[in-house]
């Protein structure tokens, strides 16, 4: 019970984190974590500590496929003088 309260509070934290991301990198990241949390629990409450791993690894797959597939039309650029700058895509 303690191990799931754990991997709950680090998915909601995960979420938390992911709804400041703007840049692809980050989205992907974050992509990844959600969708790794949520597989490594579904798994685990499945198939056990096999299950965990194998549903954190296709998560995070496809955590982070999904959150590049629906990242904002943005682009970011870096200036002469080292600022970043957003323009659309």
């Amino acid at each position: 019970m303690r191990k799931l309260v754990l991997v709950t509070a680090l998915v909601a934290g995960s979420f938390a984190l992911a709804g400041c991301q703007t840049a692809r990198q980050d989205r992907q990241l974050s992509g990844a974590l959600i969708g790794g949390g949520a597989g490594a629990i579904i798994g685990g409450m499945t198939g056990g500590g096999t299950g965990a791993l194998i549903g954190g690894a296709v998560g995070a797959a496809a955590g982070t496929v999904i959150a590049d597939a629906t990242r904002p039309g943005q682009c970011g650029y870096r200036t002469r003088s080292g600022k970043v700058r957003w323009t659309r895509c």
